[in-house]
C-alpha cells in the first residue's frame, strides 16, 4: 500500500525529503514506545473449576489492559459500568433481539447481512481511508494532515486498549455463549437455543462493550473535529469481508452508528454493549483532542 501510494507522487528532492522525515519519526515513535507493554506475555488465566475443560484457543489482547496509553491516563480512565444485570429486563431484551439474528436468520435483511459481512473488517483501514477522502475535499495543508493522522492514531490506539481493559475486567459472555445456556441465567424471558450461531466468528475476547463501536466512535470524533458534524463530500468504505460492495455515506454520524448495528445484526454484540462503547468512543476521541496536539494558536 505504502509503494503504490508513493508511486502516484512525483519523484523529486521533495519526495525524498518527506520520506526520509517519516521514517525519523516512524523510529521516533518506535523508540518513544519501547517497554509500553504491548508484546508482553500472555497471562490470560480462563475461569474454570479443576478437572473441568474450557476452549483453549488463545484469546486475543489480554495485556492490552496494561499497555501504556498515548494520551489517556491508564487504560481504564474511561472504564464504564457493568453490564445488565442477568435478571433484568433489559438483558432479556437484549438477548430477544440479537438471538433472532443467528447464521440461519429469517428476521435479517439482505442489507443487513451485507452490512454485517462489511463490518467484520477490523483495524485502521476501517477509518483511515475516510480520513484520506475527507481530507483530499478538504484540501488539507501537510502539516494538518500529519496532525489529523497523529490524533487518529493515538485516539484508536487507547480506545482499544480502553475496550480490552473493560472487557478483560467484565469478562462478560458472548450471545453465542449465553444464547447456548438460555436456561441458566436466571431469567425466564431467555429461551436457550442449543444450536444458535452468529453470521461470522466470534472474536476470542469477552463481550462487553464493543470494540468496533468504540474505535469507530473515537476515530469519528475527532474527523468531526477537523471535517464538521454537517453533510460532506460522499465518502466511502470497501472491505474485503464483503467482496464488491461498497458503502457510502455524506454524514461522519452515519458511518460511526453503523458498526454498532452490524455488530447486532451479526449475532456478535447486544445493543447495550454498543451503546456503551460508543459513548467510550466518543469520549476518548474528546479527551484526545483536548488533551494531545493542539494547534498554535
Amino acid at each position: 500500500m505504502l509503494k503504490e501510494y508513493l508511486a502516484q507522487i512525483p519523484d523529486g528532492q521533495a519526495k525524498s525529503d518527506g520520506i526520509a522525515l517519516g521514517l525519523r519519526v516512524a523510529d521516533g515513535v518506535l523508540t518513544l514506545r519501547v517497554g509500553d507493554g504491548a508484546d508482553a506475555p500472555d497471562a490470560y488465566r480462563p475461569r474454570t473449576t479443576p478437572g473441568r475443560y474450557v476452549a483453549t484457543a488463545p484469546v486475543i489482547g489480554p495485556m492490552w489492559p496494561k499497555v501504556t496509553p498515548f494520551v489517556l491516563n491508564d487504560m481504564a480512565q474511561f472504564r464504564p459500568g457493568p453490564p445488565v444485570a442477568l435478571r433484568s429486563q433489559a438483558w432479556a431484551d437484549a438477548y430477544n433481539e440479537i438471538k433472532q439474528f443467528g447464521k440461519n436468520s429469517t428476521t435479517r435483511t439482505a442489507l443487513q447481512t451485507e452490512t454485517g459481512r462489511l463490518w467484520f473488517y477490523t483495524g485502521p483501514s476501517t477509518f483511515m481511508p475516510i480520513a484520506i477522502q475527507l481530507s483530499r475535499a478538504r484540501q488539507l495543508g501537510v502539516a494538518e494532515n500529519a496532525r489529523l493522522c497523529a490524533l487518529l492514531s493515538m485516539a484508536t490506539h487507547d480506545a482499544i486498549g480502553a475496550v480490552l481493559e473493560a472487557k478483560y475486567h467484565y469478562e462478560f459472555w458472548r450471545p453465542v455463549t449465553a444464547i447456548r445456556n438460555g436456561d441458566i441465567d436466571g431469567n425466564p424471558k431467555t429461551e436457550r437455543d442449543a444450536t444458535w450461531e452468529p453470521l461470522g466468528p466470534t472474536p476470542m475476547h469477552p463481550e462487553y462493550p464493543c470494540a468496533h463501536c468504540i474505535v469507530a466512535h473515537a476515530a469519528g470524533t475527532v474527523m468531526q473535529a477537523f471535517f464538521g458534524t454537517g453533510p460532506r463530500p460522499e465518502f466511502t468504505l470497501t472491505a474485503p469481508t464483503a467482496p464488491g460492495v461498497t458503502h457510502r455515506w455524506t454524514r461522519l454520524e452515519d458511518f460511526m452508528d453503523e458498526p454498532s448495528n452490524a455488530r447486532i445484526w451479526a449475532g456478535i454484540h447486544y445493543r447495550f454493549s454498543t451503546t456503551v462503547g460508543a459513548d467510550m468512543g466518543r469520549k476518548i476521541g474528546a479527551y484526545t483532542l483536548e488533551h494531545a496536539l493542539k494547534p498554535l494558536r
